[in-house]
């Protein structure tokens, strides 16, 4: 299928939006109205503009309140239609949209209807254009796609088509067998958009929360896989309403609407999962000073983990506990440097466990996501990495060569104590804060590389404002992320955001078998806990059923609890480290999410220290 986008889901001029989609890889555009009547260049000039960038136009759109409209406006709908006709054939398309009617003046007479588009089909044919038809959810008479191609069927002529949207179908729940009795040969154009379940009037869930497909919860790939089974080979093309990617540049909009199309179809082929099989998260690498390291460290051992390891040639050291490896990067040049003199000491990168490093690259570079390198010494391993969440990185390092990797650019230090292992076994998961309009973008990233599922996002009370969070894991729970962005100005997201300047990682969980155990051996280290109150506990009783006595070592160490369907979930946080990142240490028993009812409780708690990032001004 041809892949295309409707302008209207990029922002900026229409110069600047055709740009954008060209730069990603499209080679088709649908050209809406509101963008061109904004345009200060003339109809010809824009059609130069498409060929120059070398896009050719699908569509021109929309057409509006067309069909079924009573004597005294008809010509007047005819004359405007004459004038689409000449915008059209100076972009060089032979496509326009008619979305239902939904003027309060028109007429549901299906005589009446049929007449209109037999009459437009005929005054589109005599100048070598089409027509398409498409039903809006929210239309006054037809809003069903069977309604629209009934109506198509009926007036069966050459120049007038039907056009499907993807929302406006699933919006209804109309059901996807239906597009079997659609004959291909009729249907001219298909838009696609995804959506998050919700329940609201069609119209304003159109308006405010479409997105790209990957993004959201419609049965897109069954929809798509009906319309390849009866043959359709012409233009797929997105068509976002989405008030967050009217935030985001043009170019990042764009080269996600690829990415998602990619995506979508590759799932559609029903070839085998091309995405990235993560086995586990290898290393989390921070960037750090001298100054910072030392005070970094101080934490790790509070956390139980030791240094073991020293870079041959790098001022790079390893801690370790469990399968967990903890990477200080002091280096006084390249990535981490600079990447802590932007932000401070913080995550810059993680080394994920695959199979085929170099495939992994690939699939990376298919989804026009970016590849990073950098000189390498003698001896040294060459890791592929990509451009992550805020800049940072993400490492595929080769299953087979781990060892060596280890055992090459490391030698070890000598132990004059021994390890103060707390019972941390591996990482759990990572929560990255970023700003609430990239929370989709970074969402499909994920989803598109990595073989990874969503989670249904959640709405979360901060002290000052609402946090959207999702989360996305591996089949095996091996590798999970946590996304986390607040449009409030105030929340801890936002104030981290501040802080750090940019998106990052934000908190780390680890995990361990026995939560009590680590909790105390952490104590013994004079590890700080963010302290909750006790009233917390009084209501844990009640609504768990837990015996006083595991309430009581529970508030002893600020443990919270959650449970689901399916198992608990204890877990516990640090004070957060120079107003940039925390430690979570959890215990899963058969549970699968993060403790979410218990977020507010740790904001409210951490809202009350003062290491936390100050309020934004």
């Amino acid at each position: 299928m041809l892949r295309s986008i409707a302008t209207i889901c990029v922002n900026g001029t229409l110069r600047t939006k055709l740009r954008a989609i060209a730069d990603a890889g499209f080679e088709h555009v649908e050209i809406f109205e509101s963008d061109l009547l904004a345009c200060p260049e003339p109809v010809a000039v824009v059609g130069a503009m498409l060929r120059d960038q070398g896009l050719a136009c699908a569509a021109f759109q929309p057409f509006r309140d067309f069909e079924g409209m009573p004597a005294r406006l008809r010509a007047r709908v005819f004359d405007r239609a004459e004038r689409k006709f000449d915008v059209m054939e100076e972009l060089g398309t032979d496509l326009v949209l008619v979305s239902s009617n939904v003027s309060p003046e028109s007429l549901g007479e299906r005589g009446r209807i049929v007449d209109d588009f037999r009459e437009l089909g005929d005054r589109a044919a005599a100048r070598g254009l089409r027509v398409g038809f498409e039903a809006l959810a929210w239309g006054r008479h037809i809003q069903d796609h069977r309604q629209a191609w009934d109506i198509v069927r009926e007036v069966n002529h050459p120049a007038v088509g039907l056009v499907l949207d993807s929302f406006s179908s699933l919006a209804r729940k109309e059901p996807i067998d239906s597009l079997r009795s659609i004959d291909p040969a009729k249907l001219f154009h298909v838009q696609v958009a995804d959506a998050p379940s919700l329940s609201m009037d069609p119209l304003s869930w159109s308006r405010h929360f479409r997105c790209m497909p990957g993004q959201g919860d419609l049965p897109l790939v069954e929809y798509v896989a009906a319309l390849r089974e009866i043959g359709y080979q012409g233009v797929l093309s997105l068509e976002i309403f989405n008030d967050r990617f009217l935030a985001g540049s043009a170019a990042d909009v764009a080269v996600d609407g690829m990415r998602s199309l990619t995506y979508l179809l590759e799932r559609v082929s029903q070839h085998s999962d091309r995405r990235v099989q993560c086995q586990r998260v290898e290393f989390i690498e921070f960037s750090a000073n001298e100054e910072e390291a030392a005070q970094l460290g101080h934490m790790l051992q509070t956390l139980g983990f030791a240094p073991t390891d020293r870079h041959r040639r790098k001022a790079v050291t390893r801690w370790r506990q469990g399968d967990i490896n903890l990477i200080v990067n002091c280096e006084p040049e390249g990535f981490a440097h600079s990447y802590d003199t932007v932000h401070g000491a913080s995550v810059c990168a993680i080394g994920v466990r695959v199979a085929d490093p170099l495939a992994a690259l690939e699939r990376a570079r298919r989804l026009q996501i970016s590849s990073f390198s950098q000189p390498v010494g003698p001896g040294e391993f060459e890791i592929p990495a990509v451009r992550g969440v805020g800049g940072s990185l993400i490492y595929f390092v080769a299953d087979a060569d781990v060892d060596a990797i280890w055992r090459t650019e490391f030698e070890p230090l000598a132990q004059s104590v021994p390890s103060p292992d707390a019972g941390l076994r591996r990482v759990d998961h990572l929560a990255q804060s970023m700003q609430y309009e990239e929370m989709l973008s970074w969402l499909l990233y994920y989803v598109a590389l990595f073989q990874v599922d969503k989670s249904p996002p959640a709405e979360i009370a901060d002290p000052v404002g609402l946090v959207l969070s999702q989360a996305v894991r591996s089949p095996d729970g091996r590798f999970r992320v946590v996304l986390n962005g607040s449009a409030a100005t105030q929340t801890l997201v936002a104030r981290f955001l501040h802080a750090y300047a940019g998106a990052g990682v934000q908190s780390i969980a680890f995990a361990t078998d026995d939560i009590f155990d680590t909790a105390a051996k952490l104590r013994q280290l004079d590890m700080e806990f963010l302290s909750i109150p006790p009233n917390y506990y009084d209501d844990l009783g009640a609504r768990y059923g837990l015996d006083d006595a595991v309430l009581e070592r529970m508030a002893e160490f600020n443990i919270l609890y959650d449970e689901d369907a399916g198992g608990g979930y204890h877990h516990l946080y640090t004070r957060a480290f120079v107003k940039r990142f925390f430690f979570e240490i959890v215990q899963r028993r058969a549970y699968d999410g993060y403790g979410a009812r218990n977020t507010a409780i740790r904001l409210a708690a951490q809202s009350r220290f003062k290491n936390l990032p100050p309020a934004v001004p």
